[in-house]
């Protein structure tokens, strides 16, 4: 009985340390390993540590025996909402605020490990987070009917496997299995209890999940000595989640008497949701300039067009087979591209430095949710690696993410009053800062 509730209670520990405030476009994150102070640039060919089994699992020919690596990253994201002319739903109190600032503090960590069965040919297993959000308002605030928080939780745990073919070409590929937890609050929109008087709240709490599989392949090439070159595909994951809609009320007596007719009625049930997560593309290039210097290079692609509306359906209750909820994303596909640079100060002590450009999947101010207020980011980032002893690395990098202005425009309003969510209008000052480390080490 111990044994089934600890692997039970096991995926739920392991999102809850996987989870995390969303640094790259999207809610993609991507602190998977070393980099940071180089904005990730030349991911897919660098090959430092054990790390590559996330970024390209052919870089695993480049490694020493038997290595390990594991490393935590600490993201604040900030997401401050100023109002310019929000018409709340017809049953929301316009008497509320801004929501303050929407970001937190999140931690996301990493582990990896790879083993040479042979000269030519090694294995590795890597666990990471390549998703996540979390967005939380002080409530109720005047997009409270639309959404007061919103968090994505992943885990990705990808056995692996590298062949060298030669001296200049080697071949990965692994396989992942990755779970996924979603949580969604927001005001439910409500008639007064009498007359005009003060809206009873009334919170509706989405909570879905799944797990899935998926898939990664990649090649690295050593055209030379001081050049390698490496590509990387890592695939969608099709999700098809199942979970709950729980109504609480706020301690009133009108609010928790409403908060039970509603579920009665229908409004609290088991849903379930299609998500397709996007795939991704890298193609990366290292340089080796000189004895001190060396030049990083990225270019990648996220199909992040495989999530357009993500219709949200009740499956019990008396409103079986309506939407409880609609979230119209209506994403493009994007670009990011890195530039990085390493300084060898000593034998011991490097000097990193980065800077990126991520464009957001966001097409428009009215398809931005105010869950998901994202917008283009310039990556600015710098670290330091230090070699306390040859088969030891630890790698600090720090990073400032600007986000220009974001406009919002999100109308929720309908011809049924009952559903009015009202039209969120305004424009967010966002920004982001990342501090991470990463140890690795050979033996």
């Amino acid at each position: 009985m111990a044994q089934r509730i600890s692997m039970r209670v096991m995926p739920a520990l392991l999102l809850v340390a996987f989870s995390g405030a969303a640094s790259a476009s999207g809610f993609q994150l991507l602190e998977a390993g070393s980099g940071l102070g180089n904005a990730y640039a030349g991911s897919a060919a660098k090959a430092n540590d054990a790390s590559t089994i996330f970024w390209n699992p052919a870089g695993m020919t480049q490694l020493q025996a038997r290595e390990v690596s594991g490393g935590l990253t600490a993201v604040r994201p900030s997401f401050k909402f100023n109002n310019k002319g929000s018409a709340v739903g017809v049953f929301s109190s316009p008497v509320v605020g801004d929501g303050d600032d929407a970001g937190s503090w999140a931690f996301i960590p990493n582990g990896y490990i790879s083993w040479a069965l042979n000269k030519d040919l090694y294995i590795g297993l890597g666990i990471g987070a390549p998703f996540g959000n979390a967005t939380k308002y002080d409530k109720p605030w005047k997009g409270s009917a639309q959404s007061n928080e919103f968090d994505i939780k992943t885990i990705n745990i990808n056995p692996s496997i590298a062949y060298r073919v030669n001296e200049k070409v080697s071949l990965g590929a692994g396989f992942s299995w990755q779970k996924i937890e979603a949580d969604y609050y927001r005001q439910v929109a409500i008639l007064p209890a009498q007359g005009f008087g003060a809206l009873p709240q009334v919170e509706s709490h989405m909570s879905i999940e799944d797990d899935a599989w998926g898939w990664n392949i990649g090649a690295l090439f050593t055209l030379s000595p001081s050049t390698k070159v490496g590509l990387s595909y890592r695939s969608t994951v099709q999700f098809n989640t199942d979970g709950k809609v729980k109504l609480s009320g706020d301690g009133t007596a009108a609010g928790n008497a409403t908060a039970a007719g509603l579920a009665v009625r229908g409004g609290a049930s088991d849903v379930k949701a299609d998500l397709e997560v996007p795939d991704t593309f890298i193609l990366s290039v290292t340089q080796q300039l000189s004895d001190r210097w060396e030049m990083l290079g990225d270019v990648s692609w996220t199909g992040w067009s495989s999530i357009q509306d993500v219709d949200i359906i009740r499956t019990s209750g008396l409103q079986a087979g309506t939407p409880a909820q609609i979230l119209r994303a209506n994403f493009d596909d994007t670009w990011r591209v890195a530039m990085g640079a390493n300084y060898k100060y000593t034998d011991a002590i490097k000097f990193m430095f980065g800077l990126a450009y991520d464009q957001t999947p966001v097409k428009s101010s009215s398809t931005r949710l105010t869950s998901l207020p994202d917008n283009d980011r310039t990556w600015f980032t710098a670290g330091l690696q230090w070699k306390p002893a040859k088969e030891q690395t630890l790698e600090l990098g720090a990073a400032y993410i600007y986000i220009p202005n974001t406009k919002i425009n999100q109308n929720e309003t309908t011809i049924n009053p009952l559903t009015n969510r009202g039209t969120v209008t305004g424009d967010y000052d966002s920004s982001v800062w990342l501090f991470g480390a990463q140890y690795s080490m050979a033996f």
